[in-house]
């Protein structure tokens, strides 16, 4: 999971275009709240434990103690100077290192869930990427999960996908990244607040992760340059308005001719429709 910007208060940094996160309200990025839940869900019902993981800068432990009141079982904050302003490809791969790190410390992780995107960088391509970096399968939009198997290793999806639903089943290990409105965030018990306020939150510097290769890291690391980033200008020209008495008449016909000349696939449209194509 990523701690974001309040998306209502981000500043552009004016010389790098990177996001200025100094004194701007942060809060867990909402999609991700549903891949927390999911691994919840996962979890209550076939066992084992949910780690949550997250790059960022100190401050970003208030994340992770929040998603310790929801129920996850540990919590590691990856933060090191070297990370900062890491692009898509920097990012996924510090996390993908601390995620064999955590594979060796606290054991085998059959699913990875993220959110399909974040809302500061909208991209939808840190997930992903993660999977090509640790060789997993990967099954992006998920919807809703049918079926796991633990003794097949396998896992049953729903995947939201372009005119309709696809249904898919693959090995495990997994990544799966969760669309938005699958499910509903736990409210979290008395307890898991108790605990997340005292909770050891593991923190790793880039070293503590394995990751050797600091040139993979940071802007360093990062190729994506961000060439301007500007409010767009707001549009001079206001709506026109056409009208016409009610019925077919010549004033309705110079409407509709108006009209296909601003919309000229509109006609052809209307015409297959008429036609009953």
């Amino acid at each position: 999971m990523k701690q974001v910007p309040d998306s209502a208060q981000i500043r552009v940094h004016p010389v790098t275009n990177t996001i200025m996160r100094q004194g701007v309200p942060t809060i867990i990025n909402p999609y991700d709240l549903f891949a927390l839940e999911e691994a919840l869900r996962l979890r209550d019902k076939f066992g084992g434990e949910v780690t949550v993981l997250t790059m960022g800068p100190p401050m970003a432990e208030d994340s992770l103690r929040k998603a310790l009141t929801f129920g996850a079982d540990r919590a590691v904050l990856l933060t090191d100077r070297f990370f900062a302003g890491s692009d898509t490809l920097a990012t996924s791969y510090a996390l993908s290192m601390a995620l064999l790190k955590i594979g060796q410390e606290f054991g085998e992780m059959p699913v990875i869930f993220t959110g399909k995107q974040t809302i500061d960088g909208d991209t939808a391509q840190v997930g992903p990427g993660i999977a090509k970096r640790l060789n997993l399968n990967q099954l992006t939009y998920v919807s809703r999960i049918n079926e796991l198997d633990q003794e097949a290793g396998t896992i049953t999806v729903e995947r939201r996908a372009e005119g309709g639903v696809q249904v898919l089943s693959t090995k495990m290990p997994v990544l799966i990244t969760m669309l938005e409105g699958t499910n509903e965030i736990r409210r979290g018990s008395l307890a898991d607040a108790y605990r997340a306020a005292s909770a050891k939150i593991v923190t790793w510097n880039a070293a503590d992760a394995g990751i050797t290769e600091l040139t993979k890291c940071g802007l360093r690391g990062s190729p994506t340059i961000v060439k301007k980033v500007f409010a767009p200008q707001a549009r001079a020209e206001t709506a026109q308005i056409l009208s016409a008495e009610a019925g077919y008449d010549a004033a309705a016909e110079t409407l509709m001719n108006e009209i296909f000349k601003h919309q000229p696939a509109l006609e052809a449209e209307l015409m297959r429709f008429a036609a009953g194509q």
